[in-house]
């Protein structure tokens, strides 16, 4: 099993008011296609581990994600960041704050945040 941050963003209409809709403008880490149109964002698993027990079987793991938003403007990424801590806030733990930066070549915006997800096997 997987943290079902796909599922859960698309079923929120201030995302998909964002990110769209077929497709949804949010990907794997890496799996965005080329010429995406902006704003749009990505996703990864940075760390990871069952919830153990001194008698018996872990049923629950713990995913650390990684989500970066891309955008034309500051406020898209912030409007885009908003939408999907909300949504995502309503199913997992939001940790922590990234990347807040500006590509010196692209001019794009790129802002990011953590997130603890448990996931019930």
């Amino acid at each position: 099993m997987i943290a079902p941050i796909f599922a859960v963003c698309a079923a929120s209409p201030a995302v998909t008011a964002l990110l769209g809709v077929g497709p949804t403008r949010l990907y794997p880490h890496g799996e965005a296609p080329d010429g995406t149109a902006k704003p749009y964002a990505v996703w990864q698993v940075v760390s990871g581990s069952p919830i153990n027990y001194v008698n018996g079987v872990p049923d629950t793991d713990r995913y650390g994600l990684q989500v970066d938003v891309y955008a034309e403007t500051a406020s898209s990424a912030d409007a885009v960041v908003v939408a999907l801590r909300r949504a995502i806030a309503q199913r997992a733990y939001i940790t922590g704050f990234g990347i807040d930066t500006r590509d010196e070549d692209t001019h794009n915006y790129r802002k990011g945040f953590d997130v603890a997800w448990l996931v019930s096997q």
